[in-house]
């Protein structure tokens, strides 16, 4: 079973920008839809964006505009760029194979504070 390692995360004022990578221990070009989800403090873990092996990609209205994910199939690797970050962006993020939607990884805390 694939394992993700997401990396990227810090602390950064609002209105700020990060990219986050996520890298699979195996192959990804297989796998259809991977996904970055974010967990809040006391909330429960929420989809924010997707992106298929075909190039398509889905957003939360919340992010949209603001996050762009992006995949990297040679490299197993998974990103998402953030701009424009908010105080509610502040999260833990994750990322998975959306279908399975499951074998989570410790996640990278992303911090907007200023």
């Amino acid at each position: 079973q694939v394992q993700f390692v997401e990396s990227g995360g810090g602390l950064v004022q609002p209105g700020g920008s990060l990219r986050l990578s996520c890298t699979a221990s195996t192959g990804i070009s297989s796998i259809d839809l991977i996904a970055w989800a974010r967990q809040a403090p006391g909330k429960q873990r929420e989809f924010i964006a997707r992106a298929s092996k075909y190039g398509s990609t889905l957003y939360i209205e919340s992010v949209k505009g603001r996050f762009t994910i992006s995949r990297d199939d040679a490299n197993n690797t998974l990103y998402l760029q953030m701009n424009n970050l908010k105080p509610e962006d502040t999260a833990t993020y994750y990322c998975t194979e959306y279908n399975s939607w499951t074998n989570w990884g410790q996640g990278t805390q992303v911090t907007v504070s200023s």
